[in-house]
């Protein structure tokens, strides 16, 4: 049982490609962030890291590694490429989702606790108000829509989380930590995604169904 661990060195329009690559043959995203400011062009570093058979995982990386220098520039999602409206339809995202949200200005926020987990750090107790918790920002119509968030993952729940963001067709943006020494830790996906506004909402739900399950060893 050999372990392999790495860094993929990505454009931005590579990113996503390269992740739903990884995912497919069971290997596993880490981290997505950044080490520049101000670069042309855009540059993302991916950690990745499996165990099994070195020449099994070398099979398995191949595909996303192919990838890189050669993933074509992914199609909008809204073929209008119209800019956003207002007019999305609230109740509905609420509905699927199963919660409501809050309406400010053209922008509709479903914001959801992680109530499932009693975290505290020098004392204090990190709850949703202070940003543990998983959200979505709906803007648009219901034909074209975008929305982007925010997930808080143990991590256990990171892969099955990035896979159903990547199967319902919205982009991960970063995967990270916002706090220090907490226990259990506590990962942090960015996400966004363009698209009609009920299928985000059940792309959202769909990564939303993966938390707060027990992890199998």
């Amino acid at each position: 049982m050999d372990v392999m661990m790495g860094d993929l060195v990505l454009l931005e329009k590579e990113v996503n490609p390269v992740m739903s690559a990884l995912l497919d043959n069971s290997l596993e995203a880490t981290a997505l962030h950044n080490h520049f400011f101000f670069e042309e062009p855009r540059i993302f570093y991916m950690h990745v890291h499996g165990h099994g058979k070195a020449e099994d995982l070398a099979r398995r990386a191949k595909p996303a590694v192919d990838l890189i220098g050669n993933a074509a520039r992914p199609a909008p999602a809204s073929g209008t490429g119209s800019a956003l409206s207002s007019s999305i339809g609230a109740a509905r995202i609420a509905q699927i989702v199963g919660h409501a949200g809050e309406q400010t200005g053209p922008v509709y926020q479903i914001t959801i606790g992680r109530d499932d987990l009693h975290i505290r750090k020098m004392g204090a107790a990190i709850n949703a108000r202070v940003g543990l918790n998983t959200w979505a920002a709906f803007i648009g119509s219901d034909q074209d829509a975008a929305v982007a968030g925010d997930v808080a993952m143990l991590a256990h729940e990171i892969m099955p989380t990035l896979k159903a963001r990547r199967a319902n067709g919205i982009d991960v943006v970063a995967i990270h930590q916002h706090m220090n020494a907490t226990q259990p830790a506590i990962f942090f996906l960015h996400y966004w995604g363009r698209g009609p506004a009920e299928k985000l909402a059940l792309g959202f739900k769909a990564a939303l169904d993966k938390l707060g399950k027990k992890a199998h060893h």
